[in-house]
């Protein structure tokens, strides 16, 4: 006998709102990409970090691979910082990041807020380079420098690079073109930073 189900169900049923979907990651190497496809645009979202954190806590700083301009891009990013992740916000923004692909010589990049977001990316002067020796090279060597040379000496970040080359060709299979992190804007000075932060929080 078939089950009958009263007016006010059926209109619920109808009306509710389809379930949302759920990214899909995949591990590729040291590499993990996690993709969205936005059902109403049909426009795909995705972020492929690497699996270890460069630093932990309450906003941990990962090393992500972005595309800008059609060039895919080593960077750092604390993603969708909250306020117990403040402390993040403040080292990073007084910092520099170091990156070396042994065994080419380093590069730094400069730290920014990028929306609710931590980015420190790489010069446009460096930006060829770095994208070329992220995909020779084995190892990736990580360290923020804080004001006035504070950590310099401190040991780097070591991290492994398997199967990059392949990550960044399913990224660019399945991506749509355009930027998944905003940039960040050039460094600012103190009153610039703490402007920010309370904008920010």
């Amino acid at each position: 006998m078939p089950m009958r189900i009263g007016p006010l169900l059926a209109l619920a049923l109808v009306l509710a709102p389809p379930a949302a979907a759920q990214p899909a990651t995949e591990r590729i190497g040291a590499w993990l990409l996690t993709c969205m496809t936005d059902r109403m645009t049909d426009r795909t979202e995705c972020r492929l970090r690497h699996r270890d954190p460069v630093e932990g806590g309450d906003a941990p700083l990962h090393l992500e691979i972005v595309e800008r301009g059609g060039r895919y891009l080593p960077v750092l990013v604390a993603r969708d910082v909250t306020l117990e992740g403040a402390a993040r916000v403040l080292t990073a923004l007084t910092a520099t990041a170091q990156m070396r692909f042994p065994p080419a010589r380093l590069f730094e990049m400069p730290c920014g807020l990028a929306g609710r977001s931590v980015l420190c990316a790489p010069r446009p002067e460096d930006s060829a380079r770095a994208a070329e020796e992220m995909l020779r090279s084995r190892t990736v060597l990580v360290r923020l420098v804080g004001l006035g040379g504070a950590g310099a000496d401190a040991p780097p970040v070591e991290l492994q690079m398997d199967g990059i080359e392949e990550a960044i060709g399913r990224l660019r299979a399945r991506a749509t073109p355009g930027r998944s992190v905003p940039e960040a804007p050039p460094g600012f000075s103190l009153p610039d930073l703490f402007r920010r932060l309370q904008d920010l929080f």
